[in-house]
């Protein structure tokens, strides 16, 4: 049986509490949502600063009652440790996903990001560890890597920092290093490629690219392009994170703690096959035939290209993703436009 289907079977005959930090937001309530589809008891911490009640309410309309009477929300900010140490307490699990995201907005407010990416995250590093919770997932990112061009990327070899952001997401990982040579207290960090999925926000002067252009395809408004169009990312669908979340979340090998692994597919798109695909699919879908497209200068703290190894969350964590890009962009096409039309 695959690795993961082991772990989800494990959970639905041992079920866990579970902490999810930034609940509300995109991949947060995903993880809710499957989560309580496996019968887990879920705590969830947001403070609704991006992450979206309307989140919390659609997962509520895809399971049944019993499994939703096992979510219990906490309206709060990891940037307060008193609030950490509540939520923390009897959970077997945490899975940290707040952040302030978006390069942008790190360049432009680089205080809030450093408050709620290493505050925060110190504050439920420390609450984590104070409880005795059994395993500690964290939400690690690609622009780690800065501006080491190699590809693929592999984890042990990064470059400088090109952002704020990536510089509060590189000191979650010497701060969860630390805390395993300090205080024994283990955890995963998991490299994000670009994820993608439903329940991501188009309407948001930092959203990601799918989700805008969807909605701006839909719409019938221009679409922009950062640079030549050339520009690649290495996108993973939502399915492939959840995954990895549990996986990370339930592994008991020491060889696999303490570690930070590169989550992603192991390819490449470019922005320009990006927008072919995503405009073929609203064509077939709608009739919508889109045509506005403007290229411009290439973004501040941007890198041109991007692309994960994934081999050691394959051989440590038994990682297999099994959406490619063209698989869930579909499935995010739809998602959206049953809600624009």
């Amino acid at each position: 049986m695959p690795t993961y289907l082991s772990a989800q079977k494990k959970l639905l005959n041992h079920p866990k509490v579970w902490l999810i930090t930034g609940v509300a937001g995109f991949i947060g309530s995903n993880l809710l949502e499957t989560l309580l589809q496996l019968n887990q008891t879920v705590i969830g911490l947001d403070n609704l600063s991006t992450g979206k009640k309307d989140n919390l309410s659609e997962v509520q309309s895809l399971v049944s009652k019993k499994q939703w009477s096992k979510f219990k929300f906490i309206k709060g900010d990891i940037s307060n440790l008193k609030t950490c140490k509540v939520a923390c307490k009897n959970i077997d699990y945490v899975l940290h996903q707040a952040a302030l995201g978006s390069v942008p907005r790190s360049i432009k407010d680089p205080i809030r990001t450093n408050k709620s990416n290493i505050s925060g995250f110190l504050n439920i590093l420390q609450a984590a560890k104070d409880a005795e919770v059994k395993s500690f997932v964290y939400a690690a990112s690609s622009s780690t890597y800065g501006d080491h061009s190699a590809l693929p990327k592999r984890e042990h070899i990064i470059g400088k920092p090109l952002s704020p952001y990536a510089v509060t997401k590189y000191v979650n990982e010497l701060y969860a290093d630390v805390f395993q040579k300090s205080y024994g207290f283990d955890s995963i960090g998991l490299r994000y490629f670009n994820v993608f999925g439903k329940r991501q926000t188009p309407n948001s002067a930092y959203a990601a690219v799918i989700p805008k252009w969807v909605d701006a395809m839909v719409k019938n408004r221009q679409i922009f392009i950062n640079g030549d169009g050339t520009t690649s990312r290495d996108f993973c669908f939502i399915e492939n994170a959840i995954q990895a979340n549990i996986l990370a979340a339930t592994a008991s090998k020491k060889s696999a703690l303490n570690q930070v692994y590169n989550i992603a597919v192991g390819d490449r798109t470019s922005l320009n096959q990006l927008y072919d695909e995503l405009k073929k699919i609203i064509f077939q879908q709608t009739s919508i035939f889109h045509e506005k497209l403007i290229y411009r200068d290439f973004r501040e703290g941007d890198v041109k290209h991007s692309q994960a190894d994934i081999t050691k969350a394959q051989k440590l964590l038994g990682y297999k993703p099994t959406h490619k890009v063209q698989d869930g962009l579909t499935k995010v096409a739809i998602w959206h436009l049953e809600r624009n039309i």
